[in-house]
């Protein structure tokens, strides 16, 4: 891959992400991860690579159908063809199937180690059989509809996501007399893995396709046939939901519209059992008219990995995961939000427990004073415990608006019921603004005592969702500042008047906001530290995020490195800028973080002349939120949480366990040097932890009665 002394001026981002990917499979590979984190993290792979074929490559491919002279629809800025992308994709891919293979070989025999196994219908005993056939007819068969795919005159739609097993029959007399069928395996009725009857000491699971493939026999009974051979297959279509231009049809309609549409998207990859009868494979290419430019892909026996990120937890060794604590200020308190008006505090998630969020709802939705709530949505949790206390709110009088974003990826379905259900207890609910998606995560509350106004919420990184702040790493700032909250108005007043005063975000004097000003803001905040590093004054810049990509950024960040600025990067995913150069000045610290915890915080520190300037966003350095969304960097005043948050960081750029170096050739090599060995989300959790023990012990003594001077 050339790098930029060489044409490239970046990385193509799907190659980039590719490589954050084979990141994952690296910690399925690590003997030192207990074994079910393993498992877990081959399903993240596998979920992964389905995500990003239905997506990415699928753009990819909308691409080459439009020609070059159309690019600029997609928002696409390509400096190799997307034909030549899509190869080298190919060819990436191929060797990542190959080393997941290779690893699924290493923990399958790690399980038999700990004595548990993966029966397949050939290897069960006598009590086992009993049991399937058993199980087949009282949970499986009712959810089971084989399809006679050499009758039917139209091939059957499959759908994206499912698996399915492709069935030959025949006869011992009558090779030739062969019949294809195709039964789509019922995991969301059934599940996935079932635990069979075992031996002492040992555990026996058996995945639900191969109690199917037990069965066959019995399911085509009818037809009189003596041999059965199976295999599995599925697909992966284009998820791309397209917005028609027709005005006559509102927004929700299109997006119900466009989800309809997604299930019948274009295949963009076919896995395959790679031991496939050699005619039926061709026969249902031929049937679903694949060729050989639609990502054929053989594989092993099991497909559909992302499901044993639900494996059995059948372990001996029970996950030593540390539960989230409360938050040092907030420990004791019977009212959140008493110490919100306060004084500003920042939740550590996944350390510091989401319930203080919840907490600051469910007292408002109470509170006799509070007039109003106003939040952002964009993933929930699917008993989401916020918008229960937003239902609490409005039945107790508060006017309550929630901006729901129907567009939030693979969502869709998801908040268009939770958008019903808001409406139906009388919330107001804002759907957003045409070809932008709102993905800020903010609150405000407004309070009314004695004809005065008192207003308190929240500016996060991470969405507001119970369930993932326990696996997402995430900062999430509690405030009353004035300023913050006079700009949080603002961006509500942008939503909800966007088409009469498009303009109003202009007006934001603490908080940076997108559209139109964090890549100015964030150009201004660069050169600053050029101008430093130009006149031998110090400088330095501090980034995290999830994702680098937009040009004009890394090109800024190209020019600190060779001013001589400091440059140092965490960035999770996607990242495409080349880290190394002989005309650097300082050398660029760039590392990703893959552990337990998705890292998922973005957080920009500038050295500012001595004067720091930190930062939280709901932003990645992407086209796509600097222009073509709502989003918010909220500056942090307050010392205390500067000091924690840069300390934070520090830890991280110090991780010699789980950090990865990115470097031009996306190699991924851990960090490893001769230092105390540093396990960022593990120090993480130690040094909150400790803050938590120093504020108990000065609680404690603030509680102690004042000494009396005593005369000597």
């Amino acid at each position: 891959m050339t790098d930029m002394d060489g044409k490239r001026k970046t990385i193509p981002r799907d190659i980039s992400w590719l490589a954050f990917n084979a990141r994952v499979l690296q910690e399925a590979a690590d003997p030192t991860n207990p074994l079910r984190e393993r498992i877990k993290f081959l399903g993240i792979f596998s979920n992964n690579m389905d995500e990003f074929f239905r997506v990415r490559v699928a753009t990819l491919k909308r691409m080459i159908e439009l020609g070059n002279t159309k690019k600029a629809k997609l928002n696409m800025h390509l400096e190799i063809s997307p034909e030549k992308i899509l190869e080298e994709i190919m060819i990436r891919v191929l060797q990542q199937q190959h080393e997941f293979n290779r690893i699924w070989g290493m923990i399958q025999a790690d399980l038999r180690k700990e004595k548990i196994f993966l029966i397949t219908e050939k290897q069960l005993n006598r009590e086992q059989k009993l049991f399937v056939k058993q199980f087949f007819e009282e949970e499986v068969r009712v959810n089971t509809i084989p399809l006679m795919i050499d009758q039917v005159p139209n091939f059957p739609y499959l759908r994206d996501k499912s698996l399915f097993l492709a069935v030959l029959m025949s006869r011992k007399s009558a090779d030739f007399a062969r019949k294809y069928a195709l039964i789509e395996i019922p995991t969301k009725a059934v599940g996935r893995f079932i635990q069979l009857p075992s031996p002492d000491g040992e555990k026996h699971i058996i995945l639900l396709e191969d109690i199917i493939r037990f069965n066959l026999p019995s399911i085509f009974s009818y037809f009189g046939y003596e041999k059965f051979e199976s295999w599995i297959f599925k697909m992966t279509r284009d998820a791309e939901i397209d917005i028609d231009n027709d005005v006559s049809t509102t927004l929700i309609q299109k997006i119900e519209k466009g989800v309809k549409n997604r299930r019948r998207g274009k295949p963009v990859r076919f896995v395959y059992e790679k031991e496939m009868d050699a005619a039926l494979l061709e026969f249902l290419m031929r049937k679903m008219n694949l060729t050989s430019k639609d990502n054929l892909i053989p594989g092993g026996r099991i497909h559909n990995f992302r499901h044993f990120m639900d494996f059995p937890n059948v372990f001996s060794k029970k996950s030593q995961r540390k539960k989230p604590f409360q938050h040092p200020l907030l420990a004791g308190t019977s009212r959140v939000t008493d110490i919100v008006l306060e004084q500003d505090i920042m939740l550590h998630f996944p350390y510091h427990s989401f319930n203080p969020v919840i907490d600051l709802l469910r007292e408002a939705a109470i509170d006799k004073d509070v007039v109003s709530i106003k939040i952002t949505a964009y993933r929930l949790a699917s008993n989401s415990k916020i918008i229960n206390a937003l239902i609490n709110a409005v039945r107790n009088g508060k006017e309550v608006t929630v901006m729901m974003e129907l567009r939030a990826r693979f969502e869709e379905e998801a908040n268009l019921e939770w958008k019903e259900k808001l409406e139906e207890e009388g919330v107001r609910v804002l759907i957003g603004i045409p070809n932008m998606k709102v993905h800020a995560k903010c609150c405000i509350i407004r309070k009314r005592i004695n004809n005065r106004t008192i207003q308190y919420g929240f500016v996060s990184t991470g969405n507001m969702n119970e369930s993932t702040a326990t696996i997402y790493g995430d900062h999430c700032l509690l405030t009353a500042h004035r300023g913050i909250m006079a700009d949080i108005n603002r961006v509500f007043l942008y939503l909800e008047k966007h088409r009469t005063s498009p303009d109003i975000l202009k007006g934001c004097k603490s908080l940076i906001p997108c559209p139109g000003t964090l890549r100015r803001e964030l150009i201004k905040l660069i050169n600053h530290e050029i101008r430093a590093a130009r006149k031998k004054k110090p400088s330095g810049i501090t980034l995290k995020m999830n994702s680098l990509s937009d040009e004009l950024l890394i090109e800024k960040l190209y020019e600190a490195a060779r001013t001589g600025v400091p440059v140092r990067l965490i960035v999770r995913g996607i990242f495409c800028m080349y880290s190394e150069s002989k005309k650097y000045k300082k050398t660029v610290q760039a590392i990703s973080i893959v552990d337990e915890y998705l890292e998922h915080a973005r957080v920009f520190w500038f050295h500012n002349g001595g004067k720091e300037k930190v930062y939280i966003s709901s932003a990645d350095w992407m086209v796509r939120n600097l222009d073509h969304r709502v989003e918010i960097t909220c500056p942090i005043f307050d010392p205390d949480i500067q000091k924690v948050l840069k300390n934070m960081l520090e830890i991280q750029l110090n991780d010699n366990v789980k950090a990865r170096v990115l470097d031009n050739h996306l190699q991924n090599q851990y960090v490893r040097n001769k230092g105390k060995k540093v396990r960022s989300q593990v120090e993480q959790y130690n040094y909150l932890q400790s803050k938590r023990s120093r504020q108990q012990i000065t609680d404690s003594l603030n509680q102690l009665p004042a000494m009396e001077a005593t005369e000597t």
